[in-house]
């Protein structure tokens, strides 16, 4: 049954992605036209932003493919990093972008332009509904791995510039305020920078192999310390393979010499621990009677 959980959840993913994915070209198509004939450097920016989107989408969707495919003797742990490299992807593009749409609005600032505000105000309810659709569709798995979040990302944004967009445009409308079409660009450009830097650090410390955030090596050898008939663990590695699995290899010193059987079973006791204790779900446990683990040996290459 969790298996055909895990298949339905995986279709579903892929289905949202294609779905939004076909809903972003037609809003980016839209808003390039009302750009181009109202003038709007906002609307042309969050057209812009939109087509990035699509770029992103189309990479997630990709990714998300690609990480599905089981383990073969070429690719052992299979192709789970693909989601990873794709967030880091979509982040990277989601700060160049950002830095681009900043440098036009100083542009458009300095030199203020005439814009139909009317067709701004269309264009920007249109791409208010069709991002928040999208938006809506992919929150839900958003919320625990890294792909889907920055595809998530880079719709939740262009949605919130559709609705600077539209703040700007009846701003105009009613109170012929041009400036702020460059002003609330500005804006969207410093929000998408920082949610950009955010993403890509995560997604760059999982795939640079650093120790999860959460995983304190000092608690972890503590823990495992204290199972009787075990001595403390050293040259320890701990990282995520991707963002549900996370793996440990480390050496265990063991005071007096025990058989095969009895080591076995202390593995299972502390695979357990750190399952449990740690949501460490791959453990490696190489056996020592050389005493290193006393010596303070907790890390090396």
């Amino acid at each position: 049954m969790a298996h055909d959980h895990h298949g339905h959840s995986h279709n579903l993913k892929g289905r949202s992605l294609l779905f939004s994915i076909v809903l972003n070209v037609l809003i980016t198509v839209a808003q390039v036209v009302g750009g181009i004939l109202s003038g709007s450097l906002a609307l042309l920016s969050d057209a812009l932003h939109n087509f990035s989107d699509v770029l992103s989408l189309v990479i997630s969707y990709g990714a998300h493919k690609l990480s599905h495919r089981p383990a073969s003797f070429k690719h052992t742990f299979g192709l789970k990093r693909a989601e990873l490299m794709a967030a880091f992807v979509n982040a990277l593009t989601l700060i160049i972008v950002a830095l681009y749409l900043m440098y036009e609005a100083v542009t458009r600032f300095i030199n203020p332009v005439t814009i139909e505000p009317g067709i701004v105000i269309w264009m920007a309810l249109l791409a208010i509904v069709g991002n928040g659709l999208s938006v809506f569709l992919l929150k839900k798995e958003a919320g625990h791995n890294l792909n889907m979040r920055s595809a998530y990302l880079h719709l939740l944004t262009d949605m919130m510039a559709s609705v600077a967009v539209l703040v700007g445009g009846l701003a105009m409308y009613y109170f012929e305020v041009l400036w702020i079409d460059a002003v609330l660009t500005l804006l969207i450009g410093i929000y998408l920078v920082v949610v950009g830097f955010d993403l890509l650090w995560k997604s760059a410390h999982i795939l640079m192999m650093h120790t999860p955030v959460d995983i304190d090596l000092e608690e972890v050898i503590s823990e495992v310390d204290k199972i009787p008939g075990v001595g403390r663990l050293y040259h320890i590695h701990v990282w995520q393979l991707d963002e549900e699995r996370l793996h440990l290899e480390a050496r265990l010193d063991f005071a007096d010499d025990i058989t095969l059987s009895q080591f076995s079973a202390l593995v299972v006791e502390i695979e357990k621990l750190l399952a449990e204790k740690f949501n460490i779900t791959h453990v490696i446990i190489q056996p020592g009677l050389n005493g290193r683990g006393e010596q303070g040996w907790i890390v090396e290459d």
